[in-house]
């Protein structure tokens, strides 16, 4: 099975896209492996290309790992730390799923993420607002615990 597209002229947009395909194709295949590990690097890749729809469901499945949250918590902070609406959307989905422990987890990412600049925090609570109203009842849901938790936060550093 041969993942990468041959290429063999120029560097147009369709060749870009074709390698961007490939790679969400591979990080999903490593996404699978045995080795936490493995999944953690497919996570933190995958976080990299969270706006490509065939990204979204392994991203899923890797922030919500049943065998290691250490595959959850590495897979949430490189999708907050993208801190736009594609990876707080599929925190938002996953925190409507998630156990407790998960939701832990994902909570501490938060936590980490957003919890050293003000800024930052305002910033993304004002994209979760968005996801507040969204028509996906799941999303929106969890969109309203992302904001919850948003909200608690008392960071670090404030504009002077």
């Amino acid at each position: 099975m041969v993942l990468w597209p041959k290429i063999t002229e120029g560097t147009g947009k369709q060749v870009d896209n074709d390698l961007r395909y490939a790679s969400v194709v591979a990080l999903s295949a490593l996404g699978r492996s045995r080795d936490y590990r493995d999944r953690a690097d497919a996570g933190r890749g995958l976080a990299c290309l969270a706006e490509m729809q065939k990204a979204v469901g392994p991203l899923l499945e890797l922030v919500l790992d049943p065998d290691d949250t250490f595959v959850t918590r590495a897979t949430a902070e490189a999708l907050l730390r993208r801190k736009d609406r594609a990876g707080l959307a599929i925190i938002a989905s996953a925190l409507a799923a998630a156990d407790s422990n998960h939701g832990d987890w994902i909570h501490t990412a938060i936590v980490d993420v957003f919890g050293i600049f003000s800024s930052d925090r305002d910033d993304a609570a004002q994209l979760v607002e968005e996801l507040v109203r969204d028509s996906d009842d799941s999303l929106s849901q969890g969109a309203r615990q992302l904001l919850g938790i948003l909200a608690e936060l008392d960071p670090v550093l404030r504009p002077a």
